[in-house]
């Protein structure tokens, strides 16, 4: 039964956070991805108490998390099925060190350090992006 309920588990979460075609051809339609960076701001701007300064809630690294699949596996304050947000920041010093290092691990993917449900991996992510967003991600409180 165990073993039924983690391979449900990954299929859901390889389903949730797959690139299929249709996202690849996104970048002619922005207008998802504009509504979705809008909900973010709307939602880290009314957490500010939670997440810190505005200019981080609006910053790069925010709307870059809003726009990506990363929301199917993570929450700012709660886990989720990845680690909150919140939880790498306390682990992880904001240090250049850091940010190259998890930049790398969410363009790669990888397992072990949360539990065992594996990071998918996310090859198309520019390295400055993923930079950004480990980088809002370390900021929040």
């Amino acid at each position: 039964m165990k073993k039924t309920f983690i391979i449900l588990s990954l299929c859901g979460i390889i389903a949730a956070c797959s690139n299929n075609k249709a996202e690849k051809n996104a970048s002619t339609d922005t207008t998802a991805a504009d509504q979705s960076i809008k909900s973010a701001e709307t939602a880290t701007n009314t957490d500010q108490g939670k997440t810190g300064s505005a200019s981080a809630a609006n910053s790069k690294g925010a709307q870059l998390l809003a726009a990506s699949d990363c929301l199917g596996c993570h929450k700012e304050q709660e886990k989720l099925v990845g680690p909150a947000y919140k939880d790498v920041a306390a682990k992880y010093p904001p240090t250049q060190e850091n940010i190259d290092k998890l930049a790398k691990k969410v363009i790669s993917g990888g397992s072990g350090v949360w539990g065992e449900v594996p990071m998918t991996p996310h090859p198309n992510l520019a390295l400055n992006d993923a930079k950004e967003m480990v980088k809002y991600i370390l900021s929040i409180q």
